[in-house]
């Protein structure tokens, strides 16, 4: 019998033919990427740090904090956003009831806006609040008094959480 190409063909087997095996560098690539995304999102976290500088007052609180914009008194200058506007010796000198400067920071910083995160914070209306505990109350009324004039209608004040009393 006349063998035909087929029956050649089937005849020669597996005769040359790698047979497919795991691409792991395809692989390696996904779980690149993934161990990239987890590490980039995992930084972004619920609790606050405070600056080195500040020394926060102590409370109990119930509620995490959300994105706002941050307004930090430090004993020597007034922070809008970690950008240096006054320092705390001119607000305390001064007789005007609201600081124009942080007033214009504030206005400033609800027209920059940067991805979403930016813009849920400057439309929020929002503003947090850190001051050093040895900052008196009369400056930090000075600060609040531009927060709202800026048309931030609603303020926080940063504390450091501490564990609930048993009483």
């Amino acid at each position: 019998m006349k063998e035909n190409r087929r029956m050649k063909r089937m005849s020669r087997g597996g005769k040359g033919v790698t047979s497919a095996g795991l691409n792991l560098v395809s692989l390696m690539d996904v779980f690149t990427i993934l161990v990239f995304f987890l590490l980039v999102n995992s930084s972004s976290s619920d609790v606050m740090e405070p600056p080195k500088r500040i020394k926060l007052p102590d409370s109990i609180v119930e509620a995490k904090p959300r994105e706002t914009v941050i307004v930090m008194i430090t004993p020597q200058e007034v922070l809008v956003q970690g950008e240096p506007v006054i320092t705390t010796q001119e607000v305390i000198d001064s007789k005007a009831a609201i600081i124009e400067q942080v007033k214009e920071r504030l206005l400033l910083q609800q027209k920059k806006v940067i991805g979403i995160s930016t813009k849920t914070v400057a439309q929020s209306k929002e503003v947090t609040v850190l001051a050093h505990r040895t900052v008196p109350f009369h400056l930090m009324k000075k600060v609040m008094a531009s927060c709202t004039s800026a048309g931030y209608g609603k303020i926080s004040l940063a504390v450091v959480q501490k564990a609930k009393s048993k009483g």
